[in-house]
């Protein structure tokens, strides 16, 4: 009977629909919604320093462990595509997300306007968590293109801010500036 083919087509519809969104965001608190993308925006870890390290210096141990702090971080989250400059310091505190995600790092020239990188990753990924990793002289000012709004300037000391930029389906934009131990 026709009544019955077009129950079975709305129950395999549903669980379709189910199954494609099993990949988005989930609500991050009582009384929110979902945001239909998030860019989380952070300086590379603590770096090496001295002569020897000067021009490309890889991570110090409590780098290495702040990088791994911040994959666990995201660990719940849908990550969909992480960036770094070509920086060791910079690939090596993504690389704990990318492999947790499966995800390759995606390169991306620090010297670029920041409004002209924000705009690349908002077309390239309108759904889903994004981390980029940038410097102290980069990272505000990418967080801020992506807000539309003011965000201090950060030390060369400073290792530990990690910007929430969530973005709804509306195109509503809210920034948070989370401590990252």
């Amino acid at each position: 009977m026709r009544s019955s083919a077009f129950r079975r087509g709305c129950a395999a519809l549903l669980a379709l629909a189910a199954v494609a969104c099993a990949g988005v965001p989930t609500p991050r608190g009582p009384g929110t919604t979902a945001p239909a993308s998030r860019f989380v925006v952070v300086r590379h870890a603590e770096k090496q320093t001295g002569t020897a390290a000067a021009s490309d210096p890889s991570l110090t141990d409590a780098g290495r462990q702040r990088a791994a702090r911040l994959a666990a971080s995201l660990a719940e989250d849908p990550v969909v595509a992480v960036y770094a400059t070509p920086y060791r310091r910079t690939r090596d505190t993504a690389l704990p997300t990318a492999h947790m995600h499966g995800l390759q790092i995606t390169e991306y020239d620090p010297r670029q306007p920041a409004p002209a990188l924000v705009d690349a990753l908002r077309d390239a990924h309108p759904r889903g968590t994004v981390l980029v990793v940038g410097h102290s002289n980069t990272a505000p000012a990418i967080a801020a293109a992506l807000c539309a709004c003011e965000v201090a300037a950060m030390g060369e000391d400073e290792y530990d801010h990690r910007y929430l930029i969530d973005i709804d389906g509306d195109g509503r934009v809210r920034l948070s500036d989370i401590p990252l131990p």
